[in-house]
């Protein structure tokens, strides 16, 4: 923290008077809203490297990526653009919920990221950024036998089906063939990341985020890996109408006609579905979280219209295998009594009998106003007194602060008692939490009070959410009511 401050002291000449937290992502990367920029503290030296410099070179080539105004000589803290709180994937989150049914608005906003997608690939496809991307410079068939092997280990072998080790490698070994010649002599940069959830959103532009595992590879792999994300549920005519959006940009930059891009685009499919199985079989298989072995079945229903399309009649072995996965995961026979099968079938010994996954909102209030109301009717969780910890909000520098800002965190953890508060409290909600999974529940309240509802409460709220989601992977909707702020983990 203090090598965050310092940093902008050196960049701006001033003080930061507040540093805020912000909710995690995926990574072990931990933001900070600090004055006017995003705060980055990274834990790996390379990949804050690569994401600084390559972020450099794509600014430089007029690319919508956040600006890296200021990097610590190791790179382990740097100050990026603010772009924001609105990430893509919660603006289409009315027609991702609804099954698919897109409005206009969020048909326009898929079709303006896709426009923009050849952009960062071929102005990304310089020495300059492929000399910068890590793990490695390029997707190779290393990287490519890579995720195949994580889709065989963490997916396949979990499932429980049987399997003929050597006759799969050779199938992989063609397909890892066919799948590196798709490269075109013009080098282009492949996000390999591309998601709704790596897309920002700012005065109605989209500007990408989460590109240091980029690589130098085909374009087809971002476009497979954004239109066939399981938990998007896009249509295949709404599929149909975003490639034709990126081909008309692609235009600029290279001749294709589109049976030829569409051919390769399934192969890429095909392989990206692969790739993703392996980190469902492992978050969700082997760790159990419920978003992740919720995904499974659109995953999995996605690869069986793919086969039907005939991509996997060149590798007759994974198109078996495939098959085989199909037939035990997604079973016709209520019997059927594979683990993996009750996992998906909602057997109450995994998920329950619901097929919906549990919610759990974190609220943090004042008891002067109330205790928060259950809006689901459940009329279950918890309410935790906070007011037995030490109060920032008696001394006057802290009492136009929050629980959310680092001086009051760091008054809060000096002495240590609210973190003793809060062992107690995770043992009760990580217990609560996981048999609501275990039962099929979908909705668990949980509500941290102060005397204000700005401090104590709110530090309590925000660490026991982001406590869950870290552990468990469920969804988790805080809401700092008298501070109003609110956010989904």
């Amino acid at each position: 923290m203090e090598r965050l401050r310092n940093l902008y002291e050196k960049l701006t000449g001033r003080q930061a008077e507040v540093i805020e937290k912000l909710a995690g992502a995926g990574s072990n990367r931990i933001y900070y809203r600090v004055g006017e920029y995003v705060g980055v503290i990274g834990t790996s030296e390379e990949e804050n490297r690569a994401f600084c410099e390559i972020s450099r070179v794509l600014h430089d080539e007029g690319v919508n990526v956040p600006v890296v105004y200021a990097h610590s000589d190791d790179y382990m803290v740097y100050l990026e653009e603010d772009l924001g709180d609105v990430m893509l994937y919660d603006a289409i989150r009315k027609g991702r919920e609804s099954g698919g049914r897109y409005s206009e608005d969020e048909v326009a906003l898929l079709r303006k990221v896709m426009g923009e997608l050849p952009k960062i690939q071929f102005a990304g496809g310089k020495e300059a950024v492929f000399a910068n991307c890590y793990p490695q410079r390029e997707m190779d068939h290393t990287s490519v036998m890579f995720d195949l092997n994580y889709f065989k280990y963490c997916f396949l072998k979990l499932s429980g089906v049987e399997f003929n080790e050597i006759r799969l490698q050779e199938d992989f070994e063609s397909f890892a063939a066919d799948i590196l010649a798709s490269a075109s002599n013009v080098p282009t940069f492949m996000c390999r990341d591309f998601q709704a959830r790596n897309v920002m959103l700012r005065d109605g532009k989209p500007y990408f985020i989460d590109f240091q595992g980029g690589r130098k590879g085909p374009i087809y792999y971002d476009v497979a890996s954004f239109l066939w994300q399981s938990s998007a549920c896009y249509s295949d005519s709404l599929r149909e109408q975003l490639i034709d959006t990126y081909l008309e940009s692609l235009g600029r930059y290279v001749s294709v006609t589109r049976e030829e891009f569409v051919g390769k685009l399934h192969l890429f499919v095909l392989f990206r579905l692969l790739q993703v199985l392996g980190a469902y079989g492992f978050r969700g298989l082997w760790e159990k979280k419920t978003y992740f072995v919720n995904s499974i079945p659109s995953a999995l229903a996605n690869l069986k219209t793919e086969i039907e399309r005939g991509v996997c009649d060149a590798y007759p072995y994974i198109k078996e295998v495939c098959c085989m996965l199909i037939s035990k995961m997604i079973p016709t026979d209520a019997k059927a009594d594979s683990k993996v099968s009750r996992y998906l079938s909602g057997d109450s010994s995994y998920l329950g009998k619901s097929d919906k996954p549990l919610v759990v909102r974190v609220f943090s209030f004042s008891f002067k106003k109330g205790i928060p109301s259950d809006e689901t009717t459940n009329g279950g969780g918890y309410v935790f007194d906070c007011r037995s910890t030490h109060n920032p909000g008696r001394y006057d520098e802290y009492k136009s602060l929050t629980g959310l800002d680092a001086p009051v965190i760091e008054f809060l953890e000096e002495d240590g008692e609210i973190l003793t508060f809060l062992d107690s409290v995770y043992k009760l909600v990580d217990f609560h939490v996981r048999r609501f999974m275990d039962r099929g529940f979908t909705d668990l309240m949980i509500s941290c009070g102060c005397t204000g509802g700005r401090h104590r409460s709110v530090y309590s709220a925000q660490h026991v959410a982001e406590h869950l989601q870290k552990k468990f992977g469920v969804e988790v909707r805080v809401c700092h009511r008298e501070i109003g702020v609110s956010q989904v983990l």
